[in-house]
């Protein structure tokens, strides 16, 4: 019996409308493809999609829904058929999120660059521009060597300490930073602005320059001291953003008077300043050689399952790719 697929078809012989692609190579196994519609071409047939979502929910209502998700969201839902694939290409998706992305920068800077860097394509911006990313955080896992009290006088531990940096980013271009023992599971649930004093989450101010990434955090005390990283964003495949390598950590002093109220914005405030400079004798500019592991972006709904959890026992290293 012959196949239902193995009937010719001639590009003359389908409908006003349609479209075709001819695959001669099928022709020898007797196989050939069905023409289809293109989404929003009008045919002399009306068009009946078979899926049930496209026969219960307006178009109306699928573009309210695509566009109350998150890029990385669109991205997968493009996957899903073609008529999503098409919606989700409508620009004013990508608009939202690239005017979102960099709002610090400000729109008049960004319908600049959108024109002249990325010939006015709003989606090819988004995967190609550096950006900060926000929905989860920038982990540095670092670990070091430590010698333990000798035993007997006959054998000298040593033990594998492993400690955490953690940075949260905002779009309003406030920060949240965390350094700690723990592991990523515990501390996400204290990165917000409610837990800054009772979990040790400091705030800061942060700038994006290109994939140059400066930020800045005020340590109170009785002797003020200041913060300062400088970042380069970089991503394992395109549009990513998942890496941050760590360029410089530098602490130093700062002076009561030019505070003056400004801790909030303590980036306005040494952001002129040279590597070496310090404002209080008393606090020295120290540039730290040591913990400059890589960041790693840890995405909000992999925060359970990271690798980043393993016990010290089970991963002695880990390598940021």
């Amino acid at each position: 019996m012959a196949s239902d697929y193995g009937l010719s078809i001639r590009s003359s012989d389908v409908p006003s409308g349609f479209q075709f692609t001819p695959r001669p190579w099928l022709d020898l196994y007797g196989v050939s493809i069905k023409p289809f519609i293109h989404f929003g071409s009008v045919a002399s047939k009306p068009f009946s999609d078979p899926a049930l979502i496209h026969r219960s929910l307006p178009d109306e209502l699928l573009h309210e829904v695509f566009a109350r998700m998150t890029p990385y969201s669109l991205g997968r839902a493009a996957c899903v058929c073609r008529k999503w694939r098409y919606t989700i290409r409508n620009p004013v998706f990508w608009r939202s999120a690239c005017l979102k992305a960099w709002q610090i920068i400000g729109a008049v800077e960004n319908h600049r660059i959108f024109q002249s860097t990325y010939q006015g394509s709003w989606r090819k911006m988004w995967l190609l521009r550096p950006r900060i990313r926000t929905d989860g955080l920038y982990v540095s896992r670092n670990t070091y060597v430590r010698c333990g009290t000798p035993e007997w006088k006959t054998s000298n531990p040593v033990h594998l300490v492993c400690y955490f940096r953690y940075i949260r980013f905002f779009h309003s271009g406030r920060f949240l930073y965390k350094n700690s023992s723990l592991k990523v599971k515990d501390v996400v649930k204290c990165m917000n602005f409610r837990a800054l004093k009772a979990d040790s989450v400091f705030g800061g101010r942060y700038t994006l320059s290109d994939d140059k990434v400066e930020v800045a955090i005020m340590y109170p005390g009785t002797r003020p001291t200041v913060l300062r990283i400088r970042l380069r964003l970089r991503g394992t495949t395109v549009g990513a953003n998942n890496r941050m390598d760590l360029l410089s950590l530098v602490t130093s002093g700062v002076n009561d008077n030019e505070l003056n109220g400004n801790e909030d914005n303590i980036l306005g405030v040494v952001g002129g300043w040279q590597e070496d400079e310090t404002h209080d004798p008393d606090v020295p500019a120290v540039s730290h050689r040591r913990g400059m592991t890589p960041f790693v972006f840890v995405p909000f709904e992999e925060v359970e399952t990271t690798d980043l959890n393993l016990p010290v026992e089970m991963m002695d290293y880990f390598v940021t790719g």
